[in-house]
């Protein structure tokens, strides 16, 4: 009897703590991936298309607001097409499952230069995907969607 209750004691203690550094691991990660997100935003900023692309798949695919599906290799960013002299990014939820991060918000942006509706203030949804592919946080995939203001 005492054998089983020990072994209980060692299983549930093993088990906490494993679950308590994992629990740490998460917090650490989703900072990570929100440290990542803001540099993107930072990057698009100064128009340093080589920061923007520092963490894209080579696969990475964006379901744009111009209602496009297009690999980011060939979409209006990474042509220098659409440029901002504003972009906020507000992460409501960041969820991580294994070697994949979803991350959703909202955006408000403001194009400038030659980029359509410069000028405009545009609200947006997003959603960013993350996978870690050979060792590093990629992001992989984007859906982003305006919002109509009435």
């Amino acid at each position: 009897m005492r054998l089983i209750l020990w072994a209980a004691i060692v299983v549930l203690t093993v088990t906490g703590s494993v679950v308590g550094q994992s629990a740490k691991g998460d917090k650490a990660l989703e900072q990570k991936i929100r440290d990542f997100e803001q540099e993107e935003v930072a990057a698009l900023l100064r128009n340093d298309l080589s920061a923007v692309r520092a963490h894209w798949a080579e696969d990475y695919t964006v379901n744009n607001p111009f209602n496009r599906v297009v690999k980011a290799s060939e979409g209006p960013i990474n042509a220098g097409a659409l440029t901002y002299s504003s972009f906020v990014r507000e992460i409501e939820s960041v969820q991580i499952h294994g070697g994949t991060v979803i991350v959703m918000g909202r955006e408000t942006v403001v194009p400038k230069g030659s980029s359509p509706d410069a000028g405009k203030t545009i609200h947006r949804r997003f959603t960013n995907i993350w996978l870690k592919r050979n060792g590093r946080w990629l992001l992989t995939a984007r859906h982003a969607s305006v919002v109509c203001q009435n």
